[in-house]
């Protein structure tokens, strides 16, 4: 992959001059703990005679003696060295380890020297060292001291993750929260976690395998103390915004967040075919344009043409009522995407992001959405991510029935789908499904940038559909006089269901579509048009600027109203292997004009979706006001010795 635009290069010269600190630190050094509890905690437990700590080997071959490490001492090589049970030779995993904690430790020193360099911790430091701190600076000095610690922590713990993470084996360990995190400078915070590392490796690494995951479950550990740490801690700005590359290992830091390989996730969901999503013909054609879309994206030039020109899908809502299609529609956009990325040897990643994910830990739940988001949007892979059951998982502000931890995941998503730092590189999209989205926050809600009404089979022909396709093939009905998916012919189905839309569905709306008409003629100029989305504000004060932004951005989706064709997914030396330039001006061509038809249609289907949405939250509150002063009258009459 090429160089992020936005990313400073780490030179390996630069790395290289921390190797030896970091190959010193490997070897041994003593530490003694301020908050971890060591092994003599643990030996109080076991039987008079045993070893706290496992043999370590030594390095003169034909020696077998044993010899015990020294209290506080700190020998991370030996340790691992010894998790296989004595094996004379090192193994190649532990080899992996030991390579990857060395370059994890000169990362991480670079870095902080780095973060010195343009934080002014390093002038501090030589005024310190020549004692001419002015005591005006010092409160200064702790406070960069403490955010180097920090940055040197997270950054090892990032880098070791992100090194070991393509030697996983099955087995997991829980090394459980990391304690001893020091925050005097970057080298003490180094000493501290090291040393834990060192007993965690003792006390869980039984085996080559466990010794890889142990070492991994503490990296992420570690990663996590240091981000929650960081969130209060202050004069990190100069880290957070900035970001350092190192192109040896593909690796990127970026503030506080993890790195990830450009690997695919295993899908283990069963796909469905177009044919088999019955109804649902705009939200199934959108679906299918959008999962071509994200095979446009261009590794080498990290964007995306379709972005560029306009007309991307970032993010979309998915809303109707129960069992009409939305987990259907989840499988088929999944299914195409993965099969397309199989066919181009591209990264496929897919996560979802659900309810387990809500957390009592305070900022954990925040932490996980962040997570959820980094994974998809991650510039290397080509990413789907979706929020099923979206009303569940986000809390709605002002609700007081949300918890912290939904409140948490929503001011998460409102940032990342619509915040100062929000890049689109066109390499993924996001879905927001729900059978209940006037309990969605406003806000976000309105992040979504193109709406799918998901409302299943419509016709009669749907349901004749949808029953043969359910029946399956053991049976002896005979079909009758129907041709089978002729419905579902997808251009005729969506050209209906947008011509539909030249008036509103909804009652609400259509009362103020017609009064506009009535006073002003034929929506037919931008100043009439314009007049109509008053008129919508006036009846809905939600409607807001980014409504208007969402309706244009929807109305160029229209304008690149056309599949890209199923042969350039097939064969990718047709389009997707092209140079950016060349699929930019392929794309461009077909590009169809917009006309007021279009921008009609779509007015009135976002305006739709939210006087639906309002008109469901008005009649369910209704509803429940209704309900409950029907049992309190039930009450009354009881506790006054009424009938009842």
């Amino acid at each position: 992959m090429s160089q992020t635009a936005d990313a400073m290069e780490l030179r390996e010269e630069e790395i290289a001059r921390h190797m030896p600190m970091a190959q010193s630190l490997l070897e041994g050094f003593d530490h003694a703990p301020r908050i971890g509890k060591g092994a003599s905690a643990a030996s109080e437990e076991r039987s008079a005679g045993l070893g706290t700590r496992r043999r370590f080997r030594s390095t003169t071959p034909g020696l077998t003696t044993r010899r015990t490490t020294p209290t506080g001492a700190v020998q991370l090589l030996a340790t691992i060295e010894s998790s296989d049970g004595g094996d004379v030779l090192v193994s190649p995993q532990q080899a992996t380890v030991m390579q990857a904690l060395r370059r994890a430790i000169a990362l991480a020193l670079t870095v902080a020297e780095n973060f010195a360099d343009v934080s002014g911790l390093g002038d501090l430091k030589r005024a310190n060292l020549e004692g001419a701190l002015p005591a005006a600076r010092k409160t200064e000095f702790t406070e960069l001291l403490a955010a180097e610690a920090l940055v040197t922590l997270h950054v090892f713990g990032n880098a070791t993750a992100y090194l070991l993470s393509a030697h996983l084996p099955e087995v997991t360990v829980e090394v459980g929260e990391v304690e001893e995190v020091l925050t005097d400078n970057g080298q003490t915070a180094l000493h501290g976690a090291l040393w834990e590392l060192d007993q965690d490796i003792a006390a869980h690494a039984t085996d080559d395998a466990r010794l890889v995951a142990t070492v991994s479950a503490f990296a992420e550990a570690l990663m996590e103390k240091a981000a929650l740490r960081a969130q209060t801690a202050p004069r990190l700005a100069a880290f957070e915004a900035a970001s350092w590359r190192v192109e040896a290992d593909d690796f990127t830091v970026s503030g506080f967040s993890p790195a990830s390989k450009a690997k695919s996730t295993t899908l283990t969901m069963t796909f469905k075919k177009p044919n088999e999503v019955v109804g649902n013909h705009i939200a199934k054609y959108q679906a299918m344009k959008l999962s071509k879309m994200l095979m446009a994206y261009d590794f080498d030039r990290r964007l995306n043409p379709f972005a560029e020109l306009g007309g991307f899908i970032f993010t979309f809502m998915g809303d109707g009522k129960p069992g009409t299609g939305k987990t259907t529609l989840i499988q088929m956009m999944a299914g195409l995407i993965n099969e397309y990325c199989h066919n181009a040897g591209y990264p496929f990643r897919y996560q979802n992001l659900s309810t387990d994910n809500i957390d009592s830990y305070q900022g954990k739940s925040g932490q996980n959405a962040k997570t959820f988001i980094n994974n998809i949007i991650d510039p290397s892979v080509i990413g789907f991510g979706t929020i099923d059951d979206i009303d569940q998982l986000a809390g709605k502000r002002g609700d007081r029935q949300s918890s912290a931890g939904q409140l948490e995941i929503t001011a998460v998503l409102m940032e990342s789908f619509a915040g100062a730092n929000t890049v689109v590189r066109g390499n993924c999209t996001f879905g927001m499904f729900s059978n209940y989205p006037e309990n969605v926050d406003d806000a976000l809600r309105q992040r979504a940038g193109a709406r799918f009404l998901v409302d299943g089979p419509q016709t009669r022909e749907d349901y004749v559909d949808i029953l043969y396709l359910l029946m399956g093939k053991n049976h002896d009905i005979p079909l009758g006089d129907h041709n089978v998916f002729e419905a579902q012919e997808i251009k005729r189905a969506v050209a209906a269901s947008f011509e539909s839309h030249s008036r509103p569905h909804e009652k609400g709306l259509l009362q103020v579509f017609q009064a506009v008409r009535e006073r002003i003629g034929e929506l037919d100029t931008i100043n009439k048009l314009g007049t109509y989305l008053k008129g919508i504000q006036e009846a809905d004060d939600r409607f807001t600027g980014r409504a208007i932004k969402n309706i244009t951005d929807a109305v160029k989706v229209r304008a690149m109203d056309f599949e890209l064709p199923d042969e350039w997914m097939e064969e990718p030396d047709l389009f997707l292997f092209k140079d950016y330039e060349t699929k930019k001006g392929m794309i461009a061509e077909m590009r169809v004009p917009i006309t007021v038809e279009m921008l009609v249609q779509e007015i009135n289907r976002y305006a739709d979706s939210e006087f639906r949405y309002a008109d469901k939250s008005d009649e369910v509150a209704i509803e429940n006001a209704v309900r409950e002063m029907g049992r309190m009258e039930e009450a009354k009459k009881r506790y006054l010795g009424g009938p009842v």
